[in-house]
Protein backbone atom coordinates (compact mmCIF):
# COMPACT_ATOMS: atom_id res chain seq x y z
CA UNK A 1 0.00 0.00 0.00
CA UNK A 2 1.43 3.35 -0.93
CA UNK A 3 1.94 6.49 1.21
CA UNK A 4 1.41 9.79 -0.23
CA UNK A 5 3.69 11.30 2.46
CA UNK A 6 6.36 8.54 1.34
CA UNK A 7 5.73 9.81 -2.01
CA UNK A 8 6.34 13.63 -1.26
CA UNK A 9 9.18 13.26 0.73
CA UNK A 10 10.56 10.79 -1.90
CA UNK A 11 9.62 13.42 -4.50
CA UNK A 12 11.36 16.18 -2.21
CA UNK A 13 14.31 14.88 -1.95
CA UNK A 14 14.80 12.55 -4.87
CA UNK A 15 12.57 13.68 -7.18
CA UNK A 16 15.30 14.77 -9.73
CA UNK A 17 15.80 10.98 -10.08
CA UNK A 18 12.34 10.12 -10.50
CA UNK A 19 12.63 8.13 -7.58
CA UNK A 20 8.87 8.76 -6.09
CA UNK A 21 7.79 7.92 -9.72
CA UNK A 22 9.50 4.64 -9.59
CA UNK A 23 7.24 4.30 -5.89
CA UNK A 24 4.09 4.85 -7.17
CA UNK A 25 4.60 2.50 -10.04
CA UNK A 26 4.63 4.75 -12.84
CA UNK A 27 7.94 3.72 -14.13
CA UNK A 28 7.97 5.53 -17.44
CA UNK A 29 7.76 8.71 -15.52
CA UNK A 30 10.04 7.40 -13.28
CA UNK A 31 12.69 6.89 -16.32
CA UNK A 32 11.97 10.16 -18.25
CA UNK A 33 12.64 12.12 -14.77
CA UNK A 34 15.85 9.98 -14.39
CA UNK A 35 17.21 10.74 -18.10
CA UNK A 36 16.30 14.12 -18.34
CA UNK A 37 18.74 14.91 -15.13
CA UNK A 38 21.59 12.51 -16.10
CA UNK A 39 21.19 14.13 -19.75
CA UNK A 40 21.00 17.71 -18.22
CA UNK A 41 24.22 16.80 -15.54
CA UNK A 42 26.21 16.15 -18.66
CA UNK A 43 25.51 18.60 -20.73
CA UNK A 44 25.41 21.35 -18.05
CA UNK A 45 28.66 21.65 -19.23
CA UNK A 46 26.77 24.05 -22.00
CA UNK A 47 24.32 26.63 -21.24
CA UNK A 48 21.88 24.81 -22.84
CA UNK A 49 21.75 21.79 -20.04
CA UNK A 50 20.65 23.60 -17.70
CA UNK A 51 16.99 24.28 -19.40
CA UNK A 52 16.35 20.60 -18.55
CA UNK A 53 17.52 20.69 -14.75
CA UNK A 54 15.39 23.69 -14.54
CA UNK A 55 12.16 22.03 -15.95
CA UNK A 56 13.22 18.74 -13.82
CA UNK A 57 13.43 21.26 -10.69
CA UNK A 58 9.91 22.43 -11.73
CA UNK A 59 8.09 19.57 -12.20
CA UNK A 60 9.49 17.74 -8.74
CA UNK A 61 8.41 20.92 -6.82
CA UNK A 62 4.93 20.40 -8.57
CA UNK A 63 5.17 16.84 -8.33
CA UNK A 64 5.90 17.48 -4.26
CA UNK A 65 2.87 20.04 -3.54
CA UNK A 66 0.24 17.46 -5.77
CA UNK A 67 0.95 14.80 -4.00
CA UNK A 68 1.32 16.25 -0.47
CA UNK A 69 -1.88 18.17 -0.74
CA UNK A 70 -3.76 15.08 -2.83
CA UNK A 71 -6.80 13.71 -0.70
CA UNK A 72 -6.22 10.65 0.54
CA UNK A 73 -9.78 9.23 -1.26
CA UNK A 74 -8.08 10.33 -4.67
CA UNK A 75 -4.26 9.15 -4.01
CA UNK A 76 -5.94 5.61 -3.31
CA UNK A 77 -7.74 4.97 -5.93
CA UNK A 78 -5.29 6.63 -8.18
CA UNK A 79 -2.00 4.97 -7.14
CA UNK A 80 -3.32 2.11 -4.63
CA UNK A 81 -5.58 0.03 -6.82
Amino acid sequence: MKNKIVAGLLAFFLGGLGIHWFYLNKNSKGIAYLLTTVLGCIFSVFIIGYIPLFIICVLVIIDFISLISMDEKVFNEKYNS
